[in-house]
């Protein structure tokens, strides 16, 4: 069931992390210095969003590019509705994320010695370092290979987690708000089990499953905003859900995106007939740049002894980026001070 029997008991931990996506990873990996770390994975290790992430990772590493042009570029694919405190903390924090992940062996591709940058919709310089066409499963693979060798993380595959055990469970009602952990459904048995820590993060992606056509992975439904809103936590933003703009249509296999890398080369759409919209206009006509356009849906509740850190958001968790990366793993070791 667990990467190693180092933990004696993965039912009970320092920090329990809901999703093994690079949210999740990322953040068992940082707080794992210090405490002892549960992972459960809703399927198998990497069957998240994070592996599907096609095109790469957006910084400020061409030569005569700027974190300015960066900031400047993303507040104006977001319509100035991004919160910019938070574009300048990601796009400032982008290459340090770019360093971590080489040191934790990702393979980006290389010319010449140096990084191999390309282009996306939205930016004004070549910011996009990338392994192939299939930079998420790179980052996943390397992320999950440094967790399982890692002594104080347990990584607990095939949980569904159902809702956060909080004070309205316990056997005389106290309304103190805590959070001691999560009920999981095991999907061998069909069991639901308890697993408790002192502090509680949900890292558990998007909702992008709960509409009749996206290209998000099938257990991108929402869970974890949910079991969030349930416990108390304000949940905001929801209104930013991102659809691929290009994504194949077929009704007979599962819809596929096709790369943003594709347009950012100056790739066209042509259809077999003239006057056929090419653009799907009506859900997300714009070019934005990788998942820093659009708030993230970041909830936070702390009482007592128990507390919980929520970072959810359709577009970050479904396609790897720097913005993810840098945010989650800032975002995620604020749970160490209430723990």
């Amino acid at each position: 069931m667990c990467n190693d029997e180092r933990m004696s008991d993965p039912y009970q931990s320092d920090v329990l992390i809901i999703g093994s996506g690079a949210a999740g990873l990322t953040a068992a990996l940082n707080l794992a210095e210090r405490f002892k770390v549960t992972v459960l994975a809703k399927g198998g290790l990497a069957e998240g969003s994070t592996a599907w992430a096609q095109g790469g990772i957006a910084a400020v590493l061409e030569p005569g590019d700027t974190f300015e042009s960066h900031i400047e570029d993303t507040m104006i694919a977001g319509a100035g509705l991004n919160d910019r405190r938070t574009v300048e903390f990601v796009v400032e924090g982008a290459p340090r994320a770019i360093e971590r992940l080489i040191e934790l062996g990702v393979p980006f591709n290389k010319e010449a010695g140096d990084l191999h940058l390309t282009r996306e919709g939205g930016h004004s310089h070549r910011r996009i370092v990338h392994v192939n066409d299939a930079t998420g499963w790179a980052v996943q693979e390397a992320l999950l290979t440094a967790a399982q060798a890692h002594a104080n993380i347990t990584l607990v595959p095939d949980k569904v987690v159902v809702d956060l055990a909080t004070s309205r469970h316990e056997e005389r009602y106290s309304g103190a708000g805590n959070v001691w952990g999560v009920y999981a459904v095991d999907r061998a048995s069909g069991r639901v089990e308890l697993f408790t820590a002192n502090a509680t993060i949900l890292a558990t992606g998007g909702a992008g499953r709960t509409y009749l056509f996206s290209t998000a992975p099938r257990g991108a439904t929402g869970d974890g905003i949910a079991m969030a809103w349930r416990a108390g936590c304000r949940i905001s933003n929801m209104e930013m859900m991102q659809f691929h703009p290009t994504c194949l249509y077929n009704l007979d296999v599962k819809n596929f995106l096709i790369t943003e890398a594709v347009r950012g080369e100056g790739g066209h759409l042509k259809t077999p007939r003239p006057g056929i919209a090419s653009c799907p206009t009506s859900i997300r006509a714009r070019s934005l740049p990788r998942a820093t356009s659009s708030p993230a849906r970041s909830t936070r509740r702390s009482s007592g002894t128990g507390s919980i850190t929520s970072i959810s958001t359709s577009a970050t968790c479904r396609r790897s980026s720097c913005a993810d990366i840098s945010r989650r793993s800032t975002t995620s070791c604020s749970a160490s001070a209430s723990i």
